[in-house]
């Protein structure tokens, strides 16, 4: 577990590099200008006020069949971590939104759509702020 890696992921990269190639550009992990964003989102875009998460479906506890899956030993622990996960998740969107912040959550599962991802993607960024 120590192995994984919470920055510069696959599904990150994927998504980086999809919107890059479509031209669009942005800072990473939060940090923009000299303020930190809540929750450290992956990609920040300042000038639209708009940032994108890409979320694991396990790890964050998304309604998919992988996010579902609960590991059999240790029970009680990962239920635990993984609901204080959404419960941090759902707490730092919301510190986002009151700063008038849009959020986009991409999930890893949506990850193999990439035309439906693409579609999204752009949605989300050329919708009017507000």
């Amino acid at each position: 577990m120590s192995k994984i890696r919470g920055k510069n992921t696959k599904p990150e990269l994927l998504v980086r590099r999809l919107l890059h190639a479509k031209g669009y550009r942005y800072r990473l992990h939060g940090q923009s200008g000299a303020a930190k964003l809540p929750g450290r989102p992956d990609l920040v875009f300042a000038g639209r006020r708009k940032v994108i998460f890409v979320n694991g479906c396990f790890w964050h506890f998304h309604n998919c069949k992988a996010g579902q899956h609960a590991p059999a030993a240790n029970a009680e622990f990962w239920e635990a971590k993984r609901t204080r996960t959404r419960e941090r998740d759902a707490l730092q969107r919301e510190q986002l939104e009151a700063t008038g912040w849009q959020v986009l959550t991409v999930w890893e599962c949506q990850l193999k759509d990439r035309s439906m991802l693409e579609d999204r993607l752009t949605a989300f960024l050329e919708s009017a702020v507000g």
